[in-house]
């Protein structure tokens, strides 16, 4: 369903699990991120009404998870601290084509998004699956669930700004150039990405 071109080494799940303090507080960072990325969506673009309608539901989700995410945190006796810089993000961002017509900056920005949602999807899965906690294997499997709805729907609404064939073809080009990303980055488990 999610077409990533290579998945997360094996490895990264007992990393994650070695330090889940950091894997919470990067979490909550991306949920905090993915809210924030999702708002200027709705204000960039406030005169395409299936962007407001589609995506104001997915700030609260996003920032409903943060809360959940912060409040596991607390329960912990752990804290927040200061943001991280997400280097994945970042490389993603720099894929994509700007200053060209707003459609397709828009389905650029849309892809990413899917694509940030799938990854973290999978990542979800191999933490609901792969850690030994009872409790944080259910935590995560939620969460999983989310993402996997929020990379449809992001998929969705790049298909209504351009076409079909075009989205496959920009989708496979994103989904390459993250392959080869992926490569690149250095394998953390203090990081959902």
């Amino acid at each position: 369903m999610l077409h990533l071109k290579l998945p997360t080494d094996p490895r990264w799940v007992n990393l994650a699990e070695k330090s889940i303090e950091e894997i919470l507080i990067d979490h909550a960072f991306c949920e905090q991120k993915a809210a924030t990325s999702c708002i200027s969506l709705i204000v960039t673009y406030s005169y395409l009404k299936p962007i407001v309608e589609a995506i104001t539901p997915v700030v609260r989700e996003e920032w409903d998870h943060f809360t959940l995410v912060l409040n596991e945190l607390y329960k912990r006796g752990f804290e927040l601290g200061q943001p991280r810089k997400d280097e994945y993000v970042k490389q993603l961002l720099s894929f994509q084509k700007k200053g060209l017509q707003k459609e397709i900056v828009l389905v650029d920005k849309l892809l990413t998004n899917a694509l940030i949602e799938a990854r973290s999807c999978e990542r979800f899965k191999l933490l609901s699956e792969g850690l030994e906690d009872p409790y944080f294997k259910k935590f995560y499997h939620s969460f999983m669930v989310s993402e996997a709805g929020h990379y449809r729907l992001f998929m969705d609404l790049a298909k209504i700004y351009q076409s079909e064939s075009y989205v496959k073809k920009r989708w496979g080009e994103f989904l390459d150039f993250e392959k080869d990303l992926m490569n690149r980055m250095e394998l953390r488990g203090d990081r959902m990405h």
